[in-house]
This record gives C-alpha cells, sequence and structure tokens, in this order.
C-alpha cells in the first residue's frame, strides 16, 4: 500500500539516496545533506505555520511503500517561486526588424532574462525510485501535491508552475549551456548546475547578459534544445499537459528546458474533486470501480492514496478499513477524492500558451 504524507526527520537518508538516483540530477533536489536537512525543517516550519497568503513555505512531500517500509519518492511544492529571491527564467519573444526604405521586414525570435514566473507557486523537486518510474505510484505523487493545494488554496498562488529538466547531449552536456551560459561562466553544465542547487540561480542572473539573446547567434543545436524536456521526463510532462498545464514562454536559464504553468481552478483534478463522507466497508464488499486519489482533511497529517472511488447510492465514498486507517477517518468524516485517470489532452503538441506568463 502506497500512501503520500509529508517528510519527517527520519527520511532523510531516503530522501539522499533518492537525490542521488534523479535523471538528470535536480538543481532543487540537491544530493548534498546540509542542504537537504534544511529542506526538511522548512517543511516541518511551513505545515505548522499559520498562513493566510502564500509566502517563503516550502512543502516537501514523501511517498511511502508500507509493504517495504521504505520512502521511494519525494516531490515539493515552492508556494510562491520568488519568496525570498527573484526566481529567473528566459522569456521567449519576437522582435520585427523593419525598413519602409528598404521593404525589408523580419520577426526576430529573442531570449529576454525575466522574473516573472516568482509570482507562481511552483511544484518540483520531484524524484522517484527506479522501481515505481512510470507506474500509478509517481501520478500519486505527481498530482498529490494538487490535491493538497486544492484543500488550502489560501498558501498558494492562483498560478502553478512547473519546470522540467531539458535536453542533453549523448555526452550528458546541455547545447544550450555550451551555447550561451559557458561563455560567461568557466563551469560546464554539470557544475553549475549543483553550485545553484547548493546556494541559488540568483548569482547566475547576476552574471548573464541583462539585454536580449537573439536566438540566429546560438548554435542550431542550442535553438533546438530551446523548450524541449529531457527523454526521461517525455511521460511525465505529458501527464501534466493532459491534466490542464500549458507551455508557457519560459524557459530554465540553464538547459533551456520547458516551464509549464495553469491556473489551478481549471485544472482537471481541481474541476472533478468532490468531497464525500466516509463510509468503512470490508475490502471484499467493496464495488469494483476506477482509481482515484483519496486525501484526508489533515494539514500537518496529510495523506493521500490510491482507491477505489466507490459511491454509495447516498454519495458516501466506500474505503476497506484499512485505507480508512491510514487516512485516519472515521466513518461519516469527509475525504477529498478525485480520479486517477486523466483524459489526453488535444493541443498536447501545440505551441507555448500567449498568456501573460
Amino acid at each position: 500500500m502506497l500512501v503520500v504524507r509529508p517528510v519527517r526527520p527520519s527520511d532523510l537518508p531516503a530522501l539522499e539516496r533518492l537525490a542521488g538516483l534523479a535523471i538528470p540530477s535536480l538543481t532543487n533536489l540537491p544530493a548534498h545533506r546540509t542542504r537537504l536537512e534544511e529542506r526538511v525543517a522548512q517543511s516541518q516550519q511551513a505545515f505548522a505555520r499559520e498562513v493566510e497568503c502564500p509566502g517563503d513555505e516550502h512543502y516537501t512531500f514523501v511517498l511511502e511503500d508500507l509493504e517495504r517500509n521504505e520512502v521511494v519518492g519525494t516531490a515539493s511544492l515552492r508556494a510562491l517561486a520568488g519568496a525570498r529571491e527573484a526566481y529567473y527564467t528566459y522569456r521567449q519573444e519576437t522582435l520585427i526588424h523593419a525598413s519602409q526604405q528598404l521593404n525589408v521586414r523580419h520577426e526576430v525570435q529573442t531570449l529576454a532574462l525575466s522574473h516573472e514566473v516568482s509570482g507562481t507557486t511552483q511544484l518540483c523537486a520531484l524524484a522517484m525510485d527506479p522501481r515505481y518510474r512510470g507506474t500509478h505510484a509517481e501520478r500519486l505523487l505527481r498530482r498529490a501535491r494538487l490535491m493538497f493545494i486544492a484543500q488550502y488554496p489560501e498558501r498558494f498562488a492562483k498560478v502553478l508552475a512547473m519546470a522540467f529538466p531539458g535536453s542533453l547531449d549523448e555526452h550528458g552536456a546541455s547545447p544550450f549551456w555550451d551555447s550561451v551560459g559557458r561563455h560567461f561562466f568557466v563551469h560546464d553544465y554539470h557544475e553549475i548546475n549543483y553550485l545553484a542547487s547548493v546556494r541559488s540561480k540568483s548569482f547566475i542572473a547576476e552574471v548573464m547578459p541583462q539585454f536580449p539573446l537573439y536566438l540566429a547567434l546560438l548554435t542550431p543545436q542550442a535553438r533546438d534544445a530551446i523548450g524541449r524536456e529531457h527523454p526521461a521526463h517525455e511521460a511525465a510532462l505529458a501527464e501534466m499537459l493532459d491534466e490542464g498545464f500549458v507551455r508557457s514562454r519560459h524557459v530554465d536559464l540553464f538547459d533551456g528546458g520547458p516551464i509549464i504553468k495553469a491556473d489551478r481552478n481549471l485544472l482537471h483534478s481541481f474541476r472533478h474533486a468532490a468531497w464525500h463522507p466516509v463510509r468503512v466497508c470490508p475490502a471484499h464488499a467493496l464495488a469494483d470501480a476506477d482509481p482515484a486519489m483519496i486525501a484526508n482533511q489533515r494539514l500537518a497529517d496529510f495523506r493521500c492514496v490510491v482507491a477505489r472511488y466507490a459511491l454509495t447510492r447516498t454519495g458516501q465514498l466506500t474505503l476497506s478499513p484499512e485505507h480508512a486507517e491510514l487516512l485516519d477517518v472515521e466513518e461519516g468524516r469527509a475525504v477529498l477524492a478525485a480520479p486517477l485517470a486523466l483524459p489526453p489532452c488535444a493541443t498536447r503538441g501545440a505551441g507555448y500558451d500567449r498568456g501573460e506568463l
């Protein structure tokens, strides 16, 4: 049985292991014990804090396999991406170069340094044990964060964002970094990625050029990498597009990876989530039904599991005694439920959203 819950200090060894298994290594989940200890402490403070609006809260969750008694995944929420310092990205823009005298008009693609994503809530730092990648366990961990946001909307921004690792070449190098950032730093992509993970990205933005970068001046490999996700994250990106996220104009400073965004109220999990009182039934008596994410109403003791979305005629959600105990809910207590399956997004392969972000 799998459950998503807030991180505990005892989970630190598991976090270290998961950080080391991430493909590629994640800036927001460094394999650095001191930083991970700080992350756990920040999360405990965030869950204990009374919050009226999003700020410098960082919530970290883990996925635990109770049969193995093992933490097999982790994922986080940054309530406000730019609460401590600006969250820098490159924004894709189009400039018009025209001359009436020469009868010339050219649309030129550029990248401009931006910190617009600073005002969003960021879903980040997801890492899974390889045994569970691509399974419903990974989908539960990824989307359980949305169930938490749905219950405590005052703690998070209206717009949510996710940054995905960018494309690397066959040698593990970033064509985008080699064509852009390498001109301003002596470090390669992996070195600068590690430095940013144990410090921050703000020092990168302070040195990077403040003027727009013309894409025509970049290498073909760098241009091709802009907005392209790492192959290991293709399925995750597709799932979140099915959820209702859209590609934004923004890409990562280091590798040009895509940043997606969404109005949280338009997401599938939000639109189809519903509160139901619980009815506890023996497992053999439960009706067959599609799986759903089921979350309890506890802040510091938040729990989210996968169970059957079976309702009685009076609208009660039937749970096995095991699931009820795991969620710490009694019969008659309400839980939040949302379908685990997502309908395919018809515009998954479309260009970036032309909204403000």
